[in-house]
């Protein structure tokens, strides 16, 4: 049975916590009179219907019909159980928690899990810094960091590490820190197929703090270039963190948010950091270019406006154009950063001060302005398809906003950018699909001839097979490596479903997205189009891993052989190299026959 919490620490622990400053923390409130008044954190809203009584301690939404005290509050946004919401209060305001007589207490086996996760990652986020910090393996780490502008102080605030090269290392010093191999081989930290080896190795370590500023999860950055390596490897979701969910830096970040009324969202780690060295302290990261509602639900109770500083790239401008349309459907105002004289806002904070980067951000320009200058450079606006293209992908933007004056005001500015007349603007606004068409037919047949021909392998055809069930990839990636294709469409294209994974877009737009050769991209749609690979998902996937690692196998064993052939045995150096080899050889066969 549950352990059953005294009234008497129910009551402390009612009458202690202030509930206005604890529902604060998710959604901005403002009083009138003697209540507070705010936008409901549990439904999306533009109008304040969350009605906070701090004389009856109690909260209520008109809108959704939400309604408790500040445990309630607690229970729902952080889902906890009860007992678990009056042990979080009373820790946080020092009291003490008594149970009744004959009750045992036993806690939540989740959120025991969690706590204990939440303390390996905080544990080996603090060896990792120590790593980079005190030891001579992390001076080459530290002297790049700090060589690309980050002070002292800043590199202790955020905790940055250096994982060692040695991928052994990490799993003997947990292990001696009493934490079992079963517990460890379930965290993220280690292989799933060689549960021994670090997947952090001579990687410079940037912890992922949830709001209370707890590490949760991990990312790391290469300092030495390895082709077959991702720049960055980050967590996967795990029980204690939830990528989607969460924004880099927000536990720094949200009091200034809340004093700002205003949010930066900027592309990665280093230019997050950046934005705080300089001063600029309401920068958050979504951890990948892939913006999600949950994430956006985090900031939107607390800010007037959003600033938007992806990178100029290719998929920087779509992950703006993605991010602005999500914003400004959430009722949200949007600017975008641009950046001069470097390629991130650390670059700009080494090239030209902390002055030169907090200018460009009160310099921040309004999406619209944002979007027609960018429409006005990608097509021929002084040919009537041209600006009749540029006008068509315009409009999804003036569909996202919120006001129908400010849909008036932006077809206005649409029609002034272009010199279009807006009776015709207009039209072409509300019969969309037709304008679409008649452009189509306008335009010329492609000259398929000029695609680059790609061979559909049989590796190739399987990744396809993958793709088409992408919702299976989290099994396959436990299975396949990169090396285990010959085929180099196919490493591209298995590449490319990795790159989707780690920045939490695994879909079939992210795959397109991801994906710059055009004929790939081609091949994709068409294969996804024709439902080639609809029926039987799972036996279907599961016949291209086995085929991929088949031979995979064989290409190894050929090696193998190769090299057995061509060594000539004279010396016991000799004869020991041969016994490798035959051994090696024995387990491929091995794996090959099971």
């Amino acid at each position: 049975m549950a352990g059953r919490i005294s009234k008497k620490t129910i009551e402390a622990v009612q009458t202690t916590a202030d509930i206005v400053q604890i529902i604060g923390e998710y959604t901005k409130l403002e009083p009138r009179g003697s209540d507070w008044w705010g936008c409901c954190p549990f439904h999306g809203e533009k109008t304040a219907s969350f009605h906070v009584e701090p004389d009856k301690r109690f909260y209520y939404c008109f809108g959704c019909h939400a309604g408790g005290d500040v445990i309630k509050f607690l229970m729902e946004q952080e889902k906890l159980t009860y007992v678990q919401a009056i042990e979080s209060l009373a820790k946080r305001y020092g009291i003490q928690v008594e149970y009744e007589d004959g009750y045992e207490v036993k806690e939540d086996p989740k959120f025991k899990l969690i706590q204990d996760y939440i303390e390996l990652y905080e544990r080996t986020a603090g060896m990792f810094h120590y790593m980079l910090t005190q030891t001579e393996q992390g001076k080459s780490a530290l002297k790049y960091i700090t060589d690309r502008g980050l002070s002292l102080e800043t590199i202790d605030k955020f905790k940055l590490g250096y994982a060692p090269q040695d991928r052994k290392w990490l799993k003997d010093f947990l292990l001696k820190k009493n934490f079992s191999k079963e517990f460890l081989e379930n965290s993220g930290l280690f292989s799933k197929k060689f549960p021994d080896i670090a997947l952090y190795s001579n990687r410079l370590m940037f912890p992922i703090f949830n709001r209370d500023g707890k590490v949760v999860a991990l990312g790391g950055r290469q300092l030495v270039n390895e082709p077959n390596s991702p720049k960055y490897l980050n967590s996967p979701d795990l029980i204690q963190y939830k990528k989607g969910e969460t924004l880099y830096a927000f536990n720094f970040a949200k009091k200034s948010i809340k004093e700002n009324k205003k949010v930066i969202f900027c592309e990665g780690y280093m230019d997050c950091i950046a934005y705080h060295q300089c001063g600029i302290n309401y920068a958050v990261a979504p951890l990948g270019t892939a913006l999600t509602e949950e994430q956006i639900k985090i900031i939107r109770p607390f800010v007037d406006e959003v600033l938007l500083s992806f990178d100029s790239d290719g998929a920087g401008q779509k992950a703006t154009l993605r991010a602005i349309l999500m914003l400004r459907a959430s009722g949200l105002t949007c600017k975008v950063i641009r950046l001069e004289g470097g390629k991130d806002p650390a670059e700009i904070m080494i090239n030209f001060g902390a002055e030169t980067l907090t200018g460009y951000v009160l310099n921040a320009i309004l999406d619209s302005d944002f979007l027609l200058s960018k429409l006005g450079k990608e097509y021929p606006i002084d040919t009537p398809e041209g600006k009749t293209k540029a006008s068509l992908a315009f409009f999804p933007y003036i569909d996202a906003l919120q006001s129908d004056i400010m849909k008036e005001s932006c077809l206005e500015q649409l029609c002034q950018t272009f010199n279009l007349k807006p009776e015709a603007v207009k039209r072409d606004f509300q019969n969309r699909e037709q304008a679409r068409n008649r452009l189509k037919f306008q335009q010329p047949e492609k000259d398929e001839s000029k695609n680059t021909s790609i061979k559909l392998t049989a590796e190739l055809r399987s990744v396809l097979a993958i793709i088409a069930h992408i919702d299976k990839y989290n099994i396959v990636r436990n299975e396949l490596t990169l090396q285990d294709f010959e085929d180099p469409s196919a490493q591209r294209l298995f590449s490319v479903l990795e790159e989707c994974y780690q920045d939490g877009s695994l879909s079939l737009t992210g795959v397109l997205t991801h994906c710059k050769d055009e004929s790939l991209s081609n091949l994709v749609t068409s294969v996804i189009a024709t439902g080639e690979f609809n029926n039987d998902s799972e036996d279907l996937v599961q016949a291209s891993v086995k085929m991929l690692k088949k031979r995979s196998l064989e290409r190894q064993r050929d090696r193998v052989m190769a090299r057995i052939r061509s060594l000539n045995v004279v010396t016991p150096d000799d004869q020991n190299q041969m016994n490798a080899l035959l051994s090696e050889k024995m387990q491929i066969d091995k794996k090959l026959k099971s």
